[in-house]
This record gives C-alpha cells, sequence and structure tokens, in this order.
C-alpha cells in the first residue's frame, strides 16, 4: 500500500528561483541528502527535464529508477515512476510553489511511495519523510545561500 506525505517550508525567494534550483538535477547531490546521482534522459522544448535516472539512499530505501516529469511553468512541477527500481515501485510527487509576500515563496513537497518489497509501514513512512524534510532543508539552504 502507498503511502502519501506532505511538508511545506517558506523560502526567502522568487518562485523562479526556487523552481530554476529543483530543475537543476545535475545538481541534486549536492543539496538533498537522499538523492545520489541524477541523469537526465530526455528534456522537454522549453530544456527542463522530462525523464531522469536517479539513485537514491534514504534509510532502509536504497535503489535506481527513472522518473517523468511534468512541468507547469514556475508553479508547480509533478512527477512518477517511469521504469520502477528494484525496491521502489512507485514514486509519485510534487513540488507545489506559492507566492508568500514579496520575495517569498512557499514550497509544499508532496511524495507517494510503495515499495516492491515487504516493509513496515511506520519504517516506510519515516524514510518518505526524511526525504522530504532533508529535500525542503536542503532546497531551502541552496536558494538562500
Amino acid at each position: 500500500m502507498a503511502d502519501r506525505t506532505s511538508s511545506s517550508t517558506v523560502i526567502e525567494a522568487a518562485q523562479a528561483d526556487v523552481m530554476a534550483v529543483i530543475a537543476d538535477f545535475p545538481a541534486y547531490p549536492d543539496w538533498t541528502g537522499a538523492v545520489k546521482s541524477a541523469e537526465v534522459l530526455a528534456e522537454g522544448p522549453d530544456g527542463r527535464a522530462t525523464s531522469v535516472r536517479l539513485r537514491l539512499e534514504a534509510g532502509p530505501i536504497s535503489d535506481t529508477y527513472t522518473l517523468g516529469y511534468t512541468w507547469s511553468g514556475d508553479d508547480r512541477v509533478t512527477w512518477e515512476i517511469e521504469e520502477p527500481g528494484t525496491m521502489v515501485t512507485r514514486l509519485d510527487g510534487a513540488y507545489e510553489l506559492t507566492p508568500a509576500g514579496e520575495g517569498r515563496t512557499e514550497v509544499t513537497y508532496e511524495l507517494t511511495v510503495d515499495l516492491g518489497v515487504p516493509m513496515i509501514g511506520m519504517l516506510k513512512r519515516r524514510a518518505a519523510k526524511m526525504i522530504i524534510d532533508t529535500a525542503l532543508k536542503g532546497l531551502k539552504r541552496r536558494v538562500e545561500g
């Protein structure tokens, strides 16, 4: 059974600046914590990635899989599994960016994870929460730094 988790933070930067960092997949290992490599396999006409192979190490979850991305300007990006890994069979998510006052952006990260190996629900939820919290903190540091 898939578990959905979400969290939000406010970043002291414009939406376009935040989304530019989110769209820079080769830099993910520098700030996400869990993503150890990210290889862009295909790009859309706007130059943003539409298919990315990622290697993830997040607590008990360690795997390589491919995600497909759909971009809605600087407001939202969603993704879903194109090619599952050995452990990760479902990984749907989104970053939603909304204005939070002058020069500030609220970022909400949603993630739904399902694994092809048995894992206690509590451990799966903890791993998803760790991915989200680490990514949001890393994104904030990267954009504001």
